[in-house]
C-alpha cells in the first residue's frame, strides 16, 4: 500500500484513494494549500484592471532598479545651452530638457526610483506600526484596547498633510526621514483593520483550543492570529504604497520633501510650476507618472482584495 501524509504523520492510503495532479492525496494539507493558491490566482487574473496594474507596477519597479543603466544621460548634468528643448524635437533628449538643461527622461527614471523607495519604505513602516497596535489592541482588549484606540482616534483627527508638514519642518529631509514620517502618520487605518480582524478571529474554535492546550500568548498572537489576518494586510500594503507616493509628492511640491538637485517626481513638479506656460511638459510628465503609479497600485490592491476575500465570487 502507498503512504498518505496527514498533518505531518504517515498513515496508510488505500490504493483507490483519489490524488490530485501533483500526486498528493485529495484532502491533504499540501493539496488544499495548492488548491487555495490556484483559486486565488485565477480570481486575480479575472480582474483585468488589477492585472494591468500589476504589470505596470512591475515595470515601474524594474525602471527604478535599472535607472542607472537605462538613463540616456546623467540626471544632474547641466548645460544652459540646451535649456527647454521640447519632447521629440531632439532624439538625443527624447522627452526634452528642463530649465537647467538636464535630460527630463533621465530625471524621470531617477525621480521614480526615489518616489518608489519612499513609497515602499513608508508602506513597511505603516504596516509594521499598524499591525503591532492593532494586534495588541485586538488581542488584549479591555483597558489596553481603549487606550490604543483612543490614541488612534486622536491621530485620525489631524489631517495627514498637516502632520507631515509639521514633522518635516523639524527633520532634515532625506529619503529615510521622509519615508518614516509618512509611515508614522499613516498607520491608523491599518491598526483599525487589524484590530477588527483579530477580534473576530480570536473567538474562533481553533483559538479557544489553543488557549485550552496551554499555548503561550506570543504563540497565539504570532502563529495563530496574525497569519489569519494577513489578507487585509496585503491589500493595505499595496494601497499604502500609492498613498505614500502621493504624500511624498505633496510635501516635495511644497518644498519640505526631497531636496534638489536630487530628483523626485514631487520636486520636479515644484520646479516646473514657474515654467508651465513656457515648458508645460516639465509638469505634465512627472504628474502623469505620479497618476500612473497611484492608479496602478490602487488597481492592484482592488484585485488582491477581490481575490483574497472568500465572500466574493468572481
Amino acid at each position: 500500500m502507498g503512504q498518505k501524509r496527514l498533518f505531518g504523520a504517515v498513515s496508510p492510503r488505500a490504493a483507490g484513494d483519489p490524488v490530485d495532479t501533483a500526486g498528493e492525496p485529495v484532502g491533504s494539507p499540501v493539496s488544499h494549500y495548492e488548491t487555495q493558491v490556484r483559486r486565488i490566482w485565477r480570481r486575480f487574473l479575472r480582474h483585468r484592471m488589477a492585472v494591468i496594474g500589476g504589470c505596470v507596477v512591475i515595470g515601474l519597479l524594474l525602471m527604478a532598479l535599472s535607472a542607472d543603466v537605462i538613463s540616456p544621460h546623467d540626471p544632474l548634468d547641466l548645460d544652459t545651452q540646451r535649456r527647454f528643448i521640447p519632447p521629440l524635437k531632439d532624439m538625443t533628449y527624447f522627452l526634452g530638457t528642463d530649465e537647467m538643461g538636464r535630460d527630463v527622461l533621465s530625471r524621470l527614471f531617477h525621480g521614480g526610483r526615489i518616489s518608489l523607495v519612499v513609497g515602499i519604505a513608508a508602506m513597511f513602516a505603516t504596516i509594521v506600526t499598524g499591525m503591532a497596535i492593532g494586534l495588541i489592541s485586538g488581542f488584549y482588549g479591555g483597558r489596553i484596547d481603549t487606550i490604543l484606540m483612543r490614541f488612534t482616534d486622536t491621530m485620525l483627527c489631524f489631517p495627514q498633510v498637516f502632520l507631515l508638514l509639521v514633522l518635516a519642518a523639524f527633520v532634515t529631509p532625506t529619503v529615510a526621514s521622509i519615508a518614516l514620517i509618512i509611515g508614522f502618520t499613516s498607520w491608523m487605518e491599518v491598526a483599525r483593520i487589524i484590530r477588527a480582524q483579530i477580534q473576530y478571529i480570536k473567538e474562533q474554535d481553533f483559538i479557544q483550543a489553543a488557549h485550552a492546550l496551554g499555548a503561550s500568548e506570543s504563540r497565539i498572537m504570532f502563529r495563530e492570529l496574525l497569519p489569519n489576518a494577513v489578507a487585509p494586510v496585503m491589500v493595505s500594503a499595496t494601497l499604502n504604497v500609492a498613498n505614500a507616493v502621493l504624500m511624498e509628492s505633496y510635501i516635495s511640491f511644497l518644498g519640505y520633501g526631497i531636496q534638489p538637485p536630487l530628483a523626485s517626481w514631487g520636486n520636479m513638479l515644484t520646479n516646473a510650476q514657474s515654467y508651465f506656460d513656457l515648458a508645460p511638459w516639465l509638469a505634465i510628465l512627472p504628474g502623469a507618472m505620479i497618476t500612473l503609479t497611484v492608479m496602478s497600485f490602487n488597481f492592484l490592491g482592488d484585485g488582491l482584495r477581490d481575490a483574497l476575500d472568500p465572500r466574493l465570487r468572481m
